[in-house]
């Protein structure tokens, strides 16, 4: 399998890999533009774009597209993140060029009627609601809200409920207009696929629309900047989550393979060192994890956990010691098995069409070009373990925590106690010119 690749002149990018021994097919627009692209007054537009996108063009009405998808088996949908939005479809391979006809319909002829906003809008706010009502999900809004404070990329996706209800259709049509440009727009197809034919399909309708106006700064966003710091929210509730971390590594960061590696040696599995030391040894918990979330200038290495009140009092300073223990020493079976998991879940994934078109998108969106599978492996085969604990040492001990934590938090340790273990000063963890910012809420 290869992937085949096309620009047009006015910058859009066209990529495929063809699967002829399958029967269907997964294709989309990514978007270089998610919720980092609003301005300040537009807290949510990038999400709520996305669902009006299906609410009807001058050809079809909002049932009509559903109808033409599933008329044929298909399915439809889209995400928006923080610095991407998607538009997918999974067809069979026949009805390839009516799910790209569906697709270039609704980013290209979208009426946004205000009828339609004003119901779409009351969905969102169910949305939110949804969103507050799950500790395990919302949590993870209020640690990128404390890592980042005051600042839009900190900002919910979702938006808030004076945001939503106040915008209008032009409001809609200027954000599409200033962020949806060709050069920031890439059709990704993998499965049983023609190239040419795609090419095509996609140059007769965006061919002609003229490139956007250059950005201002990294992309028109604002620049990020760390700042650490916590959030707490007392709720009568069963159990309590609680979200630790650090400042990661953008996606174009040297280290940014080596953090995904040490993410999976930290909390990747059941044989991780988190799991096994906090849940398996010591039963404190009834699910844990780490992760490493990039973007195009930071990025964040965080730990999540899931526990009982009496729990956090030793759990918290247990996951912190074993964050200590990663900068001391790592273990060459530890990077192998790491190696192995990543390497597994990249070849698992080319198994789907859906899974790899995405991954063709995400790789030329953020390196400018795909990434073959032997080049991952060389890279991933010159991390050591003395670059992984290094790794951690930055991270770990030369930055400023964040801590986000919803339920029964009377047993949790302040953030100046935990900063403290990493042998980060009392005014440095609680704030300062160089401190963290704490932000106490009670429900």
């Amino acid at each position: 399998m290869s992937v085949e690749i096309t620009r047009l002149s006015n910058g859009m990018t066209i990529a495929t890999e063809s699967m002829p021994h399958l029967e269907s097919a997964a294709l989309g627009v990514w978007v270089k533009a998610g919720a980092r692209d609003e301005t300040a007054q537009e807290h949510g537009i990038a999400h709520l774009l996305e669902h009006m996108a299906f609410k009807g063009t001058a050809s079809r009405d909002a049932r009509q597209i559903a109808e033409a998808i599933e008329d044929v088996g298909g399915e439809l949908n889209a995400a928006t993140s923080v610095e991407t939005t998607s538009y997918y479809a999974r067809v069979m391979k026949d009805d390839v060029p009516l799910a790209l006809d569906i697709l270039t319909d609704i980013l290209t002829d979208s009426l946004f009627d205000a009828e339609e906003l004003e119901r779409e809008s009351h969905v969102i706010l169910q949305e939110i609601g949804a969103a507050e009502d799950t500790p395990d999900d919302i949590v993870f809004d209020h640690f990128q809200e404390a890592a980042f404070r005051d600042q839009i990329i900190g900002r919910p996706i979702l938006g808030t409920r004076e945001s939503v209800k106040g915008f209008t259709p032009g409001q809609l049509r200027g954000y599409l207009a200033r962020t949806y440009t060709p050069e920031r727009m890439f059709v990704s197809a993998a499965g049983n696929v023609s190239h040419q034919a795609i090419v095509d399909q996609v140059s007769a309708v965006f061919g002609c629309q003229a490139g956007g106006m250059p950005l201002v700064g990294a992309q028109g966003r604002q620049p990020a900047t760390y700042s650490g710091g916590e959030f707490r929210q007392d709720r009568d509730l069963m159990d309590a989550q609680m979200v630790l971390g650090f400042e990661g590594r953008a996606h174009y960061a040297r280290d940014f393979y080596a953090s995904q590696v040490l993410s999976l040696i930290l909390g990747g599995g059941m044989s991780s060192r988190l799991f096994q030391e906090i849940r398996e040894k010591r039963g404190l918990c009834y699910s844990i994890y780490s992760f490493h979330w990039s973007f195009a200038d930071t990025g964040i290495f965080g730990i999540h956990a899931a526990t009982g009140e009496e729990e956090l009092a030793e759990l918290a300073p247990v996951i912190v010691d074993e964050l200590m223990r990663v900068t001391q020493e790592i273990g060459e079976g530890e990077v192998t098995r790491a190696r192995a998991q990543m390497r597994a879940s990249l070849l698992m994934s080319q198994e789907s069409p859906a899974s790899r078109a995405g991954q063709i998108a995400r790789q030329l969106m953020f390196n400018g070009a795909t990434i073959s599978n032997e080049e991952l492996m060389d890279r991933l085969s010159a991390i050591t373990p003395q670059r992984l604990s290094e790794l951690a040492g930055r991270i770990f001990l030369g930055g400023r925590p964040t801590l986000a934590a919803i339920g029964p938090l009377g047993h949790l340790p302040a953030l100046d106690h935990l900063g403290a273990r990493f042998g980060l000063t009392e005014r440095t963890a609680e704030g300062g010119p160089d401190g963290a910012h704490r932000v106490a809420a009670h429900r």
